[in-house]
């Protein structure tokens, strides 16, 4: 089975013979350089071991690349003609599950329909790996990206192109503007590697901001180095909310008021760790360090 080529004259047509046209607002710039999107499936390296969560069908020609390679694909659109178009495309790919909904139940969950629809072809057989390869629309890449990875077996790797500002964001080292809690988050658990920058051409209908392929590994040690997920979820949240304040200043709002002054001063002396810093000048071990402290000590 051949997958569509996704050029801008295929899409041109596509759209033209469903009488609809892509929402920039939705998120629905394609991309149409073939050159890059073989980078973006290559970069993924899907094998007959894999099963594919790609959020943001789109057209499906991406949906139906991964098919070819994967054991199965999980592919979630929420706009329902664009649904119906992909549902054309696919339908002789029996490997793929197709869910029109929203990938988010809200904005610190992913949708429970798509982990129900997950759980059958990961158990289908043994060493079946999850991996997220999507074109994300950008408005949800952040929550996306966060939320699977506060879930106890989050994909090996997320292959995705993203809004370049995020792919920053997640790469960024202590000291930069870009870095903070997406940052340290993503970090203390994966390694993070821009693939490639993307420009405003490379995609139809031509998005305002440039993009990047980004590519996160999972990375068990790092991960096993967080005693609560959740815990150190909230905690950066709670540290980055006013990123201009002293680390002091933040520690006593980061620990709910549990903390007191004394106390914050206490812990810092502990750690070794200057008040008058700021959290975003603090390296990603630092920071799980300061997390497991307040964690003890507010417990």
């Amino acid at each position: 089975m051949s997958a569509p080529r996704q050029t801008l004259s295929f899409l041109m047509r596509r759209f033209q013979e469903a009488g609809i046209r892509p929402r920039a607002k939705s998120g629905q710039n394609f991309l149409i350089d073939l050159n890059l999107l073989g980078i973006l499936l290559e970069s993924a390296a899907v094998t007959a071991d894999d099963v594919v969560l790609e959020i943001g069908t789109g057209t499906g020609s991406l949906t139906a690349l991964l098919a070819q390679r994967a054991a199965a694909v999980v592919t979630v659109e929420v706009d329902r003609q664009m649904f119906q178009l992909a549902s054309e495309e696919l339908q002789p790919f029996e490997n793929v599950v197709m869910l029109q909904c929203d990938a988010l139940k809200h904005k610190h969950r992913l949708n429970p329909e798509i982990f129900a629809a997950l759980a059958g072809p990961l158990a289908a057989a043994p060493g079946r790996r999850l991996k997220l390869v999507a074109n994300l629309p950008y408005q949800i890449a952040t929550p996306v990206i966060g939320n699977l990875l506060a879930e106890e077996e989050p994909p090996r790797s997320m292959t995705v192109t993203v809004q370049k500002e995020v792919a920053e964001r997640i790469v960024a080292r202590p000291g930069a503007k870009a870095y903070g809690a997406l940052s340290i988050w993503v970090q203390a658990q994966c390694r993070a590697e821009i693939l490639r920058t993307l420009p405003p051409e490379a995609f139809w209908p031509r998005p305002k901001v440039s993009s990047a392929f980004l590519q996160i590994t999972l990375d068990d040690e790092l991960r096993k180095r967080i005693p609560d997920r959740q815990h150190f979820h909230d905690f950066l949240r709670a540290i980055f909310l006013h990123r201009r304040k002293s680390l002091r200043w933040q520690l006593v709002g980061a620990g709910k008021h549990r903390l007191d002054k004394p106390a914050a001063d206490a812990m810092l002396s502990e750690l070794q760790l200057d008040g008058r810093l700021r959290a975003e000048q603090l390296p990603v071990d630092t920071m799980l360090r300061l997390c497991e402290a307040v964690r003890k000590s507010t417990t």
